[in-house]
C-alpha cells in the first residue's frame, strides 16, 4: 500500500470513490469545493484500489477514513504538533498512539432527509450577520467552555463570513444560536448553542428548526453531528427527525513524544 496525493493525478477516482457515500465523506467534498486553496487531500492505494483517504484542512485539521491499515499508514504522514482529528471509531487505538488528546468525544454523524423534517418552531429565530459574530461567539463559550472556550474572533470571522447565521434575542440579547454552510449534495448544521438560563424552554429546537428549512431548500439533506454523551442535544435533534448516521472517533491532541 502506497501514499499519494489527490493532485498527482488521482482526483477522478477520488470523486468515484467519495460519492458512492457522500454524507460520510461530507467534509472532503465540501472543503475541496469550497475551500480548496486550505485543504489536501491523500490517498491510500492497493494497487488501484482506494483503501483510506485522509483530508489535512488550515494545518491542523484531520480528517481521516478506510481500513485500519490505511488509516495507520495515513497517519504515519502526518507532521502536526497539535490536530483537531476525526478517524473511524475501530482507529482509536491507532490515534491515540500518535497523538494525547485533550478532548476526546465519540462524535455522531445525524442526517435528515427532505420530506422527513419535523418543523417545530416555538419561537421565530432570525438572521444575523457579521455584526453579530462576537455576541454569537459568546454564547458559544458560555454554553460549552470546553469545545468553545477558545475561540479566535478574527479567525472566525473569517470562517463564519460565507455561513448562514440564525438565533434568537430575548430583550436584545442573543440566547439561542446556530450556523450552516450550504451544499449541493447536503449541508451541515456545524454549531447550535443556548444560554444555560433559556435551555428547555424551546429555543434550540427554534432555531434547528428553521436551520433545517432553510437547508432543504438548498439540499435533499441536513446534517449535524453531535457528541453521544451530549443527550440534550440528541433529543433536540431527534425532536426535528434527524437520524443517526455514522460514529466517528473525534479528538483535539497534541503528538505524543517519542
Amino acid at each position: 500500500m502506497k501514499v499519494v496525493s489527490l493532485e498527482d493525478g488521482h482526483e477522478q477516482d477520488f470523486w468515484k470513490h467519495v460519492n458512492r457515500d457522500p454524507l460520510d465523506y461530507y467534509f472532503f467534498i465540501f472543503d475541496l469545493k469550497q475551500r480548496r486553496e486550505k485543504t489536501q487531500v491523500f490517498l491510500a492505494l492497493e494497487g488501484r484500489k482506494i483503501e483510506g483517504l485522509m483530508l489535512l484542512y488550515a494545518g491542523h485539521v484531520v480528517q481521516l477514513r478506510g481500513s485500519r491499515e490505511a488509516v495507520k499508514l495515513l497517519l504515519d504522514g502526518v507532521d502536526i504538533e497539535q490536530v483537531e482529528l476525526q478517524a473511524p471509531m475501530d482507529c482509536e487505538d491507532i490515534v491515540l498512539r500518535r497523538y494525547t488528546p485533550s478532548l476526546r468525544f465519540e462524535i455522531v454523524l445525524m442526517r435528515l432527509r427532505r420530506g422527513d423534517e419535523n418543523i417545530r418552531m416555538k419561537h421565530v429565530p432570525v438572521r444575523l450577520g457579521v455584526e453579530d459574530i462576537e455576541e454569537f461567539a459568546e454564547v458559544l463559550r458560555k454554553a460549552d467552555p470546553e469545545v468553545w472556550g477558545d475561540l479566535d474572533i478574527e479567525q472566525q470571522k473569517a470562517t463564519w463570513k460565507d455561513a448562514f447565521l440564525m438565533g434568537i434575542k430575548h430583550q436584545g440579547k442573543l440566547v439561542s444560536v446556530g450556523n450552516s454552510h450550504f451544499g449541493d449534495i447536503a449541508s451541515s448544521i456545524g454549531a447550535i448553542a443556548t444560554d444555560e438560563r433559556y435551555r428547555n424552554m424551546g429555543f434550540a429546537t427554534s432555531v434547528v428548526s428553521a436551520l433545517v428549512q432553510k437547508i432543504l431548500k438548498n439540499s435533499s439533506t441536513a446534517l449535524i453531528h453531535v457528541r453521544k454523551d451530549n443527550a440534550p442535544a440528541v433529543r433536540v435533534y431527534s425532536k426535528v427527525e434527524f437520524k443517526p448516521y455514522r460514529q466517528y472517533l473525534m479528538i483535539r491532541g497534541r503528538r505524543t513524544s517519542s
